[in-house]
């Protein structure tokens, strides 16, 4: 095992809490290497099951439906979680060390996936399975590479909304804000009534950064063709003002105190309780994110709760991101066979609905025969606005330094960077990571 792989694996033995339980190095219950285990009669396998926090529901659905194919196979399933800001490193070395799991979780999106998983290298072609053709076209990009599906995926488009309080809203006297001064506006009444305007979970260091990019859909409409001309390096960041207008606005919004007193001690983690408690009135989530407020405060009126889209930089659109994390197959592994059986029982109808059912906090799944979610009045709010897809999904070398914007913005509010140092350090870092991946555009 080389040096690099030992301190990851050493770092992440020492850091993750999940669910209450301890995870991280090996196996749960088997001490030696859980692809070798085996019962009595030397038939029982164990599949290693490697992801990030946030790439399996912290409802544990997964887990459950792990259980159930146990069941009906008597193939185990060992599950090995590491901290989202580790993973993507650690699965980077543990695949090039031949040490990876069986079956690994990945954010999936077509731009990143060879970088993060090499798919021709290390990952099982799935193209012939019969469920492949069951899935959204849409999302099939995003696990495809050279016209070959190579994962498994389940979440439906993300869309992202400022989830507010409607009593709140009511008992002020206030409408939804369809462009930043009346934002800026509602959220100064609020705080003048005692609430903190918006929960911002600024400890996690990526939620801080959704108003920046997922308000893509707004600057494709303002400048035509840009993804593709920021792709080709015909343009740059600043090409989009209306991107540092978001960056300002968010300082601004940070001084007038609208995201309270502790807010860069704030995890998204406590924003359901915040907002359950009536403590803030708006929080950045998906719609189904109210459902996750419900299950672990089941006495709280979740129809309190609406949606709007974010209004920063006069936005009215929704960002679509047809990507998402997505499970792959090991091909050097031990057990294709058998994890792609589990690929198999996953993708049964039942299980499709049993996973959603599970999954308080999905709106839909990626399988147009499990119907959503979403309510009527969430449907026609979002079929009334303009759709686009989201930066990170359509525009190259941004989704690989989202933490180190989040760490920007963080700095920004604390006054160590401007917004238009902040928006130069990004195009750097496009510039560097482009050149690194020797991209011709940048190479002319």
């Amino acid at each position: 095992m080389n040096k690099r792989l030992m301190k990851l694996i050493s770092t992440v033995c020492m850091t993750v809490l999940i669910g209450g339980t301890f995870v991280g190095c090996g196996s749960s219950n088997n001490s030696g290497d859980a692809s070798k285990d085996t019962s009595s009669n030397g038939n029982t396998v164990t599949l290693t099951f490697g992801s990030h926090q946030s790439g399996l529901p912290t409802s544990g659905v997964v887990q459950t439906l792990a259980k159930d194919f146990e069941k009906e196979t008597g193939i185990k399933i060992d599950f090995q979680i590491s901290p989202d800001a580790q993973w993507r490193d650690l699965l980077k070395v543990k695949l090039d060390s031949g040490e990876a799991p069986d079956i690994f979780c990945a954010d999936a999106d077509p731009l990143n996936l060879v970088t993060r998983v090499n798919p021709e290298k290390y990952v099982q072609d799935v193209t012939d399975q019969e469920w492949v053709k069951r899935m959204d076209p849409n999302v099939l990009p995003s696990i495809s590479y050279k016209d070959k599906v190579y994962g498994i995926t389940f979440p439906g488009k993300k869309m992202y909304f400022y989830v507010y309080n409607k009593e709140i809203f009511q008992k002020l006297g206030l409408k939804v804000p369809t462009n930043y001064e009346e934002f800026k506006n509602v959220c100064q009444k609020i705080k003048d009534s005692g609430v903190t305007p918006i929960y911002e979970g600024t400890q996690n260091g990526w939620h801080q950064v959704l108003p920046l990019f997922e308000t893509g859909a707004m600057y494709q409409e303002k400048h035509p063709d840009l993804y593709n001309k920021l792709n080709k390096n015909e343009v740059d960041l600043d090409s989009v003002p209306e991107l540092l207008t978001v960056i300002s606005q968010l300082k601004e919004f940070a001084d007038l105190g609208f995201y309270g007193k502790d807010y860069l001690s704030n995890s998204v983690e406590n924003a359901k309780e915040s907002m359950a408690n009536g403590k803030s009135a708006m929080f950045i989530a998906e719609s189904a994110w109210r459902n996750e407020v419900k299950a672990d405060f089941p006495n709280f009126d979740v129809n309190k709760l609406g949606i709007f889209a974010m209004p920063w930089a006069d936005n009215q659109t929704i960002g679509v991101n047809p990507a998402s994390n997505a499970y792959f197959v090991n091909k050097n592994g031990k057990h294709v066979k058998e994890a792609l059986k589990f690929f198999e029982f996953l993708a049964k109808p039942e299980n499709l609905q049993k996973r959603l059912d599970g999954q308080p906090g999905l709106s839909e799944l990626c399988w147009p025969e499990i119907k959503s979610k979403y309510s009527d009045e969430d449907k026609k709010y979002i079929d009334s606005l303009k759709k686009g897809m989201v930066v990170q999904a359509g525009v190259k070398y941004i989704d690989s330094q989202w933490m180190d914007v989040g760490k920007d913005l963080e700095g920004m509010y604390t006054g160590s960077l401007t917004p238009k140092q902040v928006l130069e350090t990004i195009m750097n870092r496009r510039t560097e990571q482009a050149k690194l991946q020797k991209d011709p555009d940048w190479n002319k």
